[in-house]
């Protein structure tokens, strides 16, 4: 069984003018577990609203988003809220951190609500952003205090230190230097590779698409090409 399965997907915004505008056009696609897959294409093609359809942030005008067989849609909003928390860590472009909380306790803060013990959380907090390249000197900055990469690494660490099966990045390297994105992306390649996490990127950003092993090419709001590299 797939682990990621979209079937069909409709979704049909309007744009300020109440024109309704297809975003998604009878998409269908499949993921299996430990992909690590980029889908790309050009600004309006539907990339981003796959990606938060298939994490249940956005609800899909028609068709199906089945998460290792699980219709979301069918979930309550608390459970759809509970299944996100055990299954999907999330890195978004504009990092997304809480500003009055310090590095470690953005990562902490998916573990408190998870029920982990304190101990438990520090130790995983620490190795996670340890292995990210933060030291711990910085995991008592708040984000205002990191640099843009520093920050997307904490990102990263709030969506992996959860152990997640899947981790949805929506352009994840667009405000980083060319450097520090390759540094990210080797890292988020590593994590595949050895954990088993599965990634799924949304990007126009060349360097993803060289490191990722799948492309789904999207052209409004369907899928024209695959690669397998």
């Amino acid at each position: 069984m797939a682990l990621i399965e979209v079937k069909n997907a409709v979704k049909i915004y309007e744009d300020k003018n109440s024109v309704p505008v297809k975003a998604l056009d009878g998409l269908s696609l499949t993921i299996a577990a430990g992909e690590f897959t980029a889908i790309v294409g050009p600004s309006g093609s539907g990339k981003t609203t796959l990606l938060n359809a298939i994490g249940g942030l956005d609800t899909l005008s028609s068709g199906q988003t089945l998460i290792d067989g699980q219709d979301i849609a069918a979930l309550s909003a608390n459970a759809l809220a509970e299944f996100r928390l055990r299954n999907i860590g999330f890195i978004f472009q504009a990092y997304n951190l809480i500003p009055v909380l310090s590095a470690a306790e953005n990562v902490d803060f998916i573990l408190l609500l998870q029920g982990i013990d304190k101990a438990e959380r520090h130790k995983r907090v620490a190795a996670e952003l340890a292995e990210l390249g933060i030291d711990a000197a910085m995991m008592d900055r708040r984000p205002h205090e990191l640099s843009g990469g520093q920050q997307q690494r904490v990102a990263v660490a709030r969506a992996t230190v959860a152990r997640p099966r899947i981790i949805l990045a929506d352009e994840p390297t667009a405000n980083l230097d060319s450097k520090t994105g390759a540094h990210l992306l080797d890292k988020m390649r590593e994590m595949n590779e050895k954990k088993g996490i599965t990634f799924v990127f949304s990007t126009h950003d060349q360097m993803v698409m060289e490191h990722a092993r799948r492309l789904v090419i999207l052209r409004d709001g369907q899928i024209v090409e695959e690669k397998i590299q």
